[in-house]
């Protein structure tokens, strides 16, 4: 009786350079390098690269479809613009899907979870006066506590979402007094998980997005 010979595993392809160059241009974005509203100079951009138009061209056909990106006929790319409807509209979808996890991180999350998210809430007090390290810190906070109520349909939304927020003008939290009182805020949530009270918990996270809107609304 004879075996067959395996077959030789496929190697994986490495990553098109379209995609790192849609990162590049997500991280340029986020960093304000280039403005909301503003336009993508398609042949600065190829030559600052050193690539040609095409991987930049399939580059920008995925920000276009994130949302970071709008594409105009005839007048080329620019980066998207957030109106404050947009801002409020999202807001409120965070506040939704994110009281929803905390709820269900109250029940779910165990000594160790529950370590880690104090752990990540404690480098967020220390990071209070670096403004940019504390926006990283807290948005892996809450995506870590996504992680901890599962779903990831949720998370991917809800990362998505956050995506778009990161082009926003107003950031909620460089208003006066804003960041002490999302600290606050975040006191509240974690004890509520401390003491696995689902509902407290989804109350402090809906009172966290609530204190952001107030914000946008001024």
């Amino acid at each position: 009786m004879t075996t067959a010979t395996p077959t030789p595993a496929r190697a994986l392809a490495p990553r098109a350079l379209y995609q790192d160059v849609a990162e590049r241009l997500r991280q340029q974005i986020f960093a304000r390098e280039l403005e909301p509203g503003g336009w993508i100079d398609e042949q600065k951009l190829a030559a600052e690269y050193g690539i040609s138009r095409t991987p930049l061209r399939e580059a920008l056909k995925v920000l276009a479809a994130e949302g970071l990106v709008t594409m105009k006929v005839r007048r080329g790319a620019y980066v998207s613009e957030m109106s404050r409807e947009d801002v409020r509209q999202i807001y409120g979808l965070l506040g939704l899907l994110e009281a929803d996890a905390a709820a269900e991180a109250a029940t779910i999350a165990g000594d160790e979870q529950f370590a880690e998210l104090q752990r990540m809430h404690d480098r967020l007090e220390k990071l209070a006066h670096r403004r940019e390290a504390f926006f990283a810190a807290n948005e892996a906070f809450h995506l870590a506590l996504l992680d901890v109520a599962g779903n990831r349909w949720r998370r991917q939304i809800v990362v998505d979402l956050r995506r778009m927020m990161k082009l926003d003008r107003r950031h909620s939290l460089l208003e006066r007094g804003r960041l002490a009182d999302s600290l606050a805020e975040h006191r509240v949530l974690m004890a509520a998980l401390a003491a696995r009270n689902p509902s407290a918990a989804a109350d402090a996270m809906r009172a966290h997005f609530a204190g952001s809107l107030e914000v946008v609304d001024r």
